[in-house]
């Protein structure tokens, strides 16, 4: 599929709400289905029991929404999206609409949803935790690299130019094997591999009311281990010199010293720094259950079931959040591991759900 251009400004300044009036929404992450086959260690949400999914008749009402705000790209997250009972007329829905779409996936289903994925998904995101020990101890699913090892091959028999992608979370559990990380992705014949660091603080991922510090601690790094992340980064950029250059890493060596500062402003030894982030103004994120946020991490501006999208991201409480959020002083914000910058630039979903 062909990429195309859209130009989206710079978030304005804190101003009147008329100037917050979103126009254009061309970036979406759906979460398709509530649930997860995984057990994380960094994560809670495997331990959801109700299953709730944004049934394929659901999104119809807000197709229209779709065509009005411009809506060309759309993430399916969660939970494990390929979990969603009718996964084909779901995509089918948004394929029929031109939307471009990227699954992001534990990998665990690949295999079994190769023929649906190939025939209706652009590019595909998973999550590699590690080489294939460690991967399966963070999962806390035996054979968890083996399952995504046997998917990857199946897409690939299928649809030998679809785009596959890792993203790995460093922690505590895994940060002295980022080289390894990065051999595995090789190993599993991926396109790329980005890195981000472990949320530990927010409320998203099924974290009603946080953790606990001693929580936190179980995957957040001391300061000793933060001094080790950041030397055994400076030995990776010679290592992997090749890896940056070619765009295999999709960081810059930069870029990964942001994941020891990130470490460090968790320990109150620097200050925190919210990342360049337009994403309340040019994306939203829905989740399963209907609630709309501006992004992952901020509080819900409606709900996907009361009333069509184009409204919401438009509705008096969406108008005064944009207005009054300054992302360089949010406390969210400045705390964030995932933010989106969407510009006049081809849509690239590895840079663009960053």
């Amino acid at each position: 599929m062909t990429t195309s251009l859209v130009q989206i400004a710079t978030p304005p300044a804190a101003s009147s709400l008329a100037s917050q009036v979103i126009e254009q929404l061309p970036v979406l992450v759906l979460f398709p289905h509530n649930r997860c086959n995984c057990r994380c260690l960094m994560c809670d949400i495997w331990r959801i029991r109700e299953v709730r999914e944004i049934r394929t008749e659901d999104l119809l009402p807000h197709l229209e929404s779709f065509r009005a705000l411009g809506t060309r790209w759309i993430a399916l997250s969660g939970g494990e999206a390929l979990l969603h009972q009718d996964l084909r007329g779901f995509m089918e829905v948004l394929r029929n609409e031109g939307i471009r779409i990227t699954i992001l996936s534990t990998g665990l289903l690949l295999g079994e949803k190769a023929a649906e994925i190939a025939e209706f998904v652009d590019d595909v995101i998973v999550s590699l935790d590690g080489p294939r020990e460690t991967h399966n101890k963070i999962r806390r699913v035996r054979d968890a690299f083996e399952q995504m090892a046997h998917g990857i091959a199946g897409l690939r028999s299928l649809r030998k130019d679809m785009q596959i992608a890792a993203r790995s979370t460093v922690q505590k559990n895994n940060f002295r094997q980022i080289a390894q990380t990065i051999d595995a992705a090789h190993e599993l014949g991926l396109d790329s591999i980005s890195f981000l660091p472990v949320d530990a603080t927010s409320e998203a991922f099924n974290r009603e009311d946080g953790w606990s510090d001693d929580r936190q601690a179980t995957v957040t790094l001391s300061r000793e281990e933060v001094t080790e992340l950041s030397d055994g980064l400076e030995q990776l950029s010679i290592d992997y010199a090749e890896d940056f250059r070619s765009g295999f890493i999709r960081e810059s060596p930069e870029k990964m010293r942001r994941i020891v500062h990130h470490f460090r402003s968790a320990l109150g030894d620097a200050e925190p720094v919210a990342p360049r982030c337009n994403a309340p103004w040019v994306s939203a994120v829905v989740e399963a259950d209907g609630t709309v946020r501006p992004c992952f991490f901020h509080p819900s501006i409606g709900n996907f079931y009361e009333r069509p999208l184009a409204e919401i991201v438009n509705s008096d409480a969406a108008l005064r959040f944009r207005a009054s959020l300054d992302i360089e002083s949010n406390a969210i914000c400045k705390k964030c591991v995932c933010s989106l910058y969407y510009s006049e630039a081809p849509i690239n979903s590895e840079d663009a759900a960053r």
